[in-house]
């Protein structure tokens, strides 16, 4: 009785002070979630090194990381840098006056009026339409403002936090496998639970920021490029804009080149609007549907709506880092109801076994 009253109050004691780490290091949740994706990511690249370089962790590590620096985190700096500037200069344009968004909306509907019309067999106030659209523009161009002085007010803080990501990721990367493994030991979920959870864990997020991410940004690369040929302004603000909702099925970089075509047919520009048009069906358009299976792999994509509703739901919990960690949990979540449904949903042993069942059980 009293043994297990003493391992009863070792477990509550062992919940709670995890309970007290995970609050601890909720500050730094973002560079910790980071670290470990470039660890996973770039995880091919470090053995890579190891069977060039043989077996010496550290030296390994270290090249592996200078890698993730030079290709990734440098540019997404220099980019991020630049993308906030231009909305900073965009924002003072609409201030000024010289940038009207509203008035772009009137000039689309007194040359398309059928657009007026179509929307008001569905109930839809145009003029409503147009204030919102207006209130979404400015509230995006106020935002990158925002953050533009919140990272020049926080500089030490956004620069903490970037060191913190590559110190971390650089042990992950190193001592990776051995953490992995004592995690097994210490998870009472069994090993090969485990093992299949951290390994759909890895596949998710390889899949999520090395694909789906990359795709993303050569669908911003494109729509900024043919955006900066034809004059559009803000051509880098629109391609980041364009590379985001590209990370949304049944959204994608239609939702901002679309609107830009119509614009462009309504002022007249009709052939700047037909090389929009055709370069976004045929380039941007089919960029998703031939690199995705290259990149991501049909057997790991979640079905289009999923992916969709988790990506939402996750840049809603957990902001700019949803866009991963959204899947990431959706994907979870279909690995432990996978988990249950074949070790827990087979038929009883008093039920006599058919063929299938023993082919099951077999596996």
């Amino acid at each position: 009785m009293y043994a297990k009253l003493e391992t009863r109050t070792f477990l509550a004691m062992l919940l709670g002070v995890s309970l007290a780490f995970i609050l601890l290091m909720k500050p730094f949740f973002g560079p910790i979630f980071w670290a470990v994706a470039i660890a996973l990511i770039f995880h091919p690249v470090q053995q890579l090194l190891v069977r060039r370089l043989g077996d010496r962790p550290t030296l390994n590590a270290l090249v592996t990381l200078f890698i993730c620096m030079v290709i990734v985190v440098i540019p997404v700096l220099v980019l991020g840098a630049a993308l906030i500037a231009e909305g900073m200069g965009i924002y003072q344009k609409i201030q000024a006056g010289e940038i009207r968004p509203g008035e772009y909306i009137d000039q689309v509907n007194q040359s398309f009026p059928a657009i007026q019309a179509f929307l008001g067999q569905f109930d839809i106030d145009f003029s409503g339409l147009r204030d919102r659209a207006v209130s979404a523009f400015l509230g995006g161009s106020q935002f990158l403002a925002k953050q533009a002085l919140g990272i020049g007010q926080n500089t030490f803080q956004f620069f903490l936090g970037l060191a913190l990501m590559v110190y971390l990721a650089f042990f992950l990367i190193r001592d990776g496998q051995k953490l992995i493994e004592l995690m097994i030991q210490a998870l009472p979920l069994g090993d090969e639970r485990e093992r299949l959870l951290f390994a759909k864990f890895a596949e998710v997020t390889r899949a999520t920021v090395k694909g789906n991410l990359l795709i993303a940004i050569i669908q911003g690369a494109l729509g900024g490029l043919i955006f900066w040929i034809l004059g559009i302004t803000g051509a880098l603000l629109w391609g980041v804009v364009m590379a985001i909702v590209s990370l949304l099925p049944a959204v994608g970089a239609a939702i901002v080149w679309v609107p830009a075509a119509i614009y462009l047919a309504a002022v007249g520009d009709l052939v700047p609007a037909l090389i929009l048009t055709a370069y976004g069906v045929l380039v941007i358009g089919l960029a998703d549907n031939l690199l995705r299976p290259v990149l991501v792999g049909r057997d790991t994509k979640m079905p289009d709506y999923l992916v969709l509703l988790s990506t939402l739901g996750g840049i809603v919990m957990f902001g700019i880092n949803g866009f991963v960690m959204g899947p990431l949990v959706a994907a979870l979540f279909m690995a432990f109801w996978g988990i249950f449904i074949r070790e827990f949903g087979q038929p009883s042993h008093s039920e006599p076994e058919s063929p299938e069942h023993d082919g099951a059980s077999g596996k």
